[in-house]
């Protein structure tokens, strides 16, 4: 059973930092790009970042040079290190592994995490 779960979610102020994690089992996690979308209320879900299974990044301008997105193949997992959080930040991120395959598409979600970023 595939599970994608993700924690670090919370309040932080303006200007402030959080560190998502996305802890993968029932994959083999090495082969597959991870990635963090969120969804904002009343807003389509939205890429905020990913990283292929060789470590190659890539952001949503919105969020270059701001967030990082790394993985640690050793420990199934995935991050998202934000830093310089933004009120328009606030939503739901969820983590996402796909792997392409010759004729199909796996592609996996976790329950997601609620960031709020509020004075």
């Amino acid at each position: 059973q595939v599970q994608l779960v993700e924690s670090g979610g919370g309040l932080v102020q303006p200007g402030g930092s959080l560190r998502l994690s996305c802890a993968a089992s029932g994959i083999s996690f090495s082969l597959y790009t991870m990635g963090w979308n969120r969804q904002a209320p009343g807003k389509q879900r939205e890429l905020v970042a990913s990283i292929t299974n060789e470590g190659s990044p890539n952001y949503a301008d919105s969020v270059k040079g701001r967030f990082t997105i790394s993985r640690d193949n050793a420990l199934d997992t995935a991050y998202l290190q934000m830093n310089n959080l933004k009120p328009e930040d606030t939503a739901v991120y969820y983590c996402n592994a796909a792997r392409k395959l010759v004729l199909d598409v796996l592609n996996y979600w976790g329950q997601g995490t609620q960031v709020t970023v509020s004075s």
